[in-house]
């Protein structure tokens, strides 16, 4: 009887399955058409939270590497999750559902804009709308560093603060920050698990 309780395996932790083409458009359009001032909290809300097909750690593993990658973070990371799950054909259709919806939107409320910008309504709810956005944007950082915080790694914990004072408060430049930092944390990373493999 103890044997078999003993021999049991742990309990794993359930995934989504994964996305199919079409449903990685269609998430990516969701996305990017409820992501007024920016489409990182609803990645986020949408990838970790509401479908599952990420965990915390690797959303943010992914978005890390989207930073260092050129060009828009959230262009980037529609692209690696869809090649993630799907290939190349699956990062196309989450790129297309990334910005799509939204070319054509901003296409029109563009033109509307042209005719009605001037008006003091308008630019009041536009002020509005940004303030919201830098809200969204807080609490997804807030978010992202609440697993750091509850591992409470020492080594993670530098790297997250001296970064911040480097880019932060020092106002060094990114490229030289990412070149210095990245080799760094792989290394310190690498050390540590030939340390606790031996």
């Amino acid at each position: 009887m103890s044997s078999s309780v003993s021999d049991s395996p742990a309990p794993t932790v359930l995934k989504a399955a994964p996305p199919g083409l079409f449903e990685l458009f269609l998430a990516f359009a969701k996305m990017s058409l409820a992501g007024f001032g920016g489409v990182l909290v609803w990645a986020r809300r949408a990838i970790v939270d509401q479908h599952k097909w990420m965990t915390a750690d690797e959303f943010n593993e992914a978005f890390a590497l989207c930073h260092f990658l050129p060009g828009p973070n959230i262009v980037n990371l529609s692209m690696v999750f869809g090649s993630r799950f799907r290939g190349f054909a699956g990062g196309i259709a989450a790129f297309l559902g990334l910005l799509g919806p939204p070319v054509i939107l901003v296409t029109i409320l563009a033109a509307i804009y042209t005719h009605y910008g001037n008006v003091p309504a308008l630019q009041r709810t536009l002020a509005g709308v940004s303030c919201a956005a830098i809200g969204l944007f807080l609490a997804v950082i807030f978010r992202m560093v609440l697993p750091l915080l509850k591992r409470r790694d020492p080594i993670e914990m530098t790297f997250l603060v001296a970064v911040f004072v480097a880019i932060g408060l020092l106002r060094l430049p990114l490229t030289w920050v990412l070149l210095i930092s990245i080799p760094l944390s792989i290394a310190v990373t690498y050390a540590m698990r030939r340390r606790s493999v031996a």
